[in-house]
């Protein structure tokens, strides 16, 4: 995985998502097995959408790796403004072993992409989000065992965290049903993606069918960053995809309930459900930190 790109998650193989997974693992089962694969190395973070766990856990990851994390804001750097996006990342790979950015257009991650040989890795963009799902499945793994035949209902708006996490399903051999209000589905494209990966997707319009039996029931915020003038908008759209104790009741005591965070509670969510003891929101967040040094580790080229 030398010199390669990680823009989405079907960027990887499913054998290479699983030694990730397996990987990740162990190293969080005994830190003291993690190797200093970027020792006297520098990775450059660059975020032009602020961020709280993105932020802190790459800087983690980079650190426990015995790296050094650059953490650069947009505005530093002035993409096509003060320099375009292929120069900055021209520049900044000069210096560090790889970048990796968060940033509003995927488009830009491309361009990037294009310009270096060194890795690029997706910390977030409006189609994806690869690293979250990636802490998904560790924390699945971890909570219900061996993922292959196991099933998620995802409730609320199709965005770039339903899309990562529809990529991540199908090449894990998990089961995925989305449940989206009229006008937010998960997008066409998407989903002949993720079936051509051989993955089992369904989208529904009833909640409580997509989350009966589920093995977790996943939400994300109704407005994302850059969707505030939406918001009035879309909480009357999302009224009916709460995940609220009723909900969680019809999926049943074993479901897991996820979130990415952060959460707004009492919109797409309802304060006992995150708070209550089926959440697992907490290691997810935690396994952020653990999914992206297990990711990290694998770029660094060989020598």
């Amino acid at each position: 995985m030398s010199a390669r790109h990680l823009l989405e998650v079907d960027d990887l193989a499913p054998s290479e998502l699983a030694a990730l997974l397996d990987q990740a693992e162990a190293w969080k089962r005994d830190p003291a097995s993690v190797p200093n694969a970027l020792a006297g190395k520098g990775v450059a973070l660059l975020f032009e959408k602020p961020s709280a766990r993105t932020r802190v856990s790459t800087e983690m990851a980079v650190h426990t790796l015995a790296g050094h994390p650059i953490y650069i804001r947009g505005e530093e750097v002035g993409i096509d403004t003060r320099e375009s996006a292929e120069d900055v990342a021209s520049t900044l790979a000069g210096y560090c072993t790889f970048i990796a950015a968060r940033v509003f257009d995927h488009h830009l991650l491309e361009r990037m992409t294009a310009a270096v040989s060194v890795p690029v890795v997706n910390l977030l963009s409006d189609r994806a989000h690869p690293c979250q799902a990636l802490a998904d499945l560790l924390t699945l793994r971890e909570e219900i065992g061996p993922l292959e035949g196991r099933r998620v209902a995802y409730v609320g708006d199709g965005n770039n965290v339903a899309a990562s996490l529809a990529f991540a399903a199908a090449l894990s051999g998990l089961e995925l049903t989305v449940a989206s209000p009229p006008g937010y589905e998960l997008d066409d494209v998407v989903v002949d993606r993720a079936r051509n990966l051989g993955g089992t997707i369904e989208l529904v319009a009833d909640p409580h069918e997509a989350v009966r039996g589920a093995d977790a029931v996943y939400t994300d915020v109704w407005t994302s960053m850059g969707q505030e003038d939406e918001a009035q908008q879309r909480r009357a759209a999302f009224a009916a995809y709460r995940v609220d104790a009723g909900l969680m009741a019809t999926a049943g005591p074993q479901a897991r309930f996820m979130h990415c965070l952060p959460a707004h509670r009492d919109e797409e969510v309802s304060a006992d459900v995150i708070d209550g003891p089926q959440s697992v929101v907490w290691l997810q967040a935690e396994n952020r930190m653990h999914a992206i040094r297990a990711l990290f580790a694998s770029l660094v080229p060989s020598t």
